[in-house]
């Protein structure tokens, strides 16, 4: 990463809606380099809609996303995010190639080995839940993205895997690389989050850090 103190991505007023109803309601934030921060909120709070905007796989109805220049995202949404008639294994050299990999079936095997994904040409449509879920986060790993953007990504995975998750997150963050991840359980803030938003009926209701948000209101009545 490159010790730039100005935002990685950037939220400017971003509204989104779907028809007449308001998703997520103007919001303005900043994600910079080496942190990793959690976003809060009760299911249909916006959490996915802020992170597709992110993540500029939906476009704002108002305002706008900015993302510094030649800055790369890797994005799990909670849907499957691949093709379900290929295997892990060809969808992760498939996906490599589309991100420039110099070595496509070689990331392909150390993602596969990584995240304990099958190599079988069983098809990924196939897979158990919390495998799909698995090659999703394989996948968004590749093309060494500066920012994750990881939607409820441990709802799936047995514990030994959310651990193995939590430490690609610390390795992405000591080689300056920013995390947002959205979540329901309070517990994967200890010791995970460095900052915390909050997202209430498409309102951003907190951004601060941790220590801040542990003394809050909302942290008791979120839980």
């Amino acid at each position: 990463m490159t010790g730039d103190t100005s935002p990685v991505l950037a939220a400017r007023a971003a509204s989104r809606r779907f028809g007449d109803q308001t998703a997520l309601q103007p919001t303005t934030l900043e994600i910079r380099e080496a942190e990793v921060v959690a976003l809060l909120g009760p299911n249909g709070a916006g959490k996915s809609t802020l992170l597709a905007l992110l993540a500029g796989s939906l476009t704002p109805t108002s305002g706008a996303v900015e993302r510094r220049e030649g800055m790369r995202i890797g994005w799990t949404p909670q849907r499957p995010a691949h093709y379900g008639r290929l295997s892990p294994r060809e969808n992760l050299e498939l996906f490599a190639e589309l991100e420039g990999e110099s070595d496509p079936p070689a990331a392909a095997g150390r993602l596969l080995a990584q995240f304990e994904l099958p190599d079988s040409a069983r098809p990924s449509a196939r897979l158990s839940v919390g495998n799909r879920q698995r090659l999703n986060l394989a996948i968004s790993l590749l093309g060494n993205p500066d920012v994750l953007l990881l939607d409820e990504p441990t709802a799936a995975l047995d514990p030994p895997q959310r651990r193995k998750l939590w430490q690609t997150a610390v390795l992405h963050k000591q080689r300056g690389g920013a995390v947002v991840f959205a979540t329901q359980n309070h517990e994967e803030l200890e010791g995970h989050a460095d900052r915390v938003l909050v997202l209430l009926e498409g309102v951003l209701a907190f951004d601060g850090p941790l220590e801040e948000y542990e003394r809050t209101e909302l942290a008791r009545t979120l839980v």
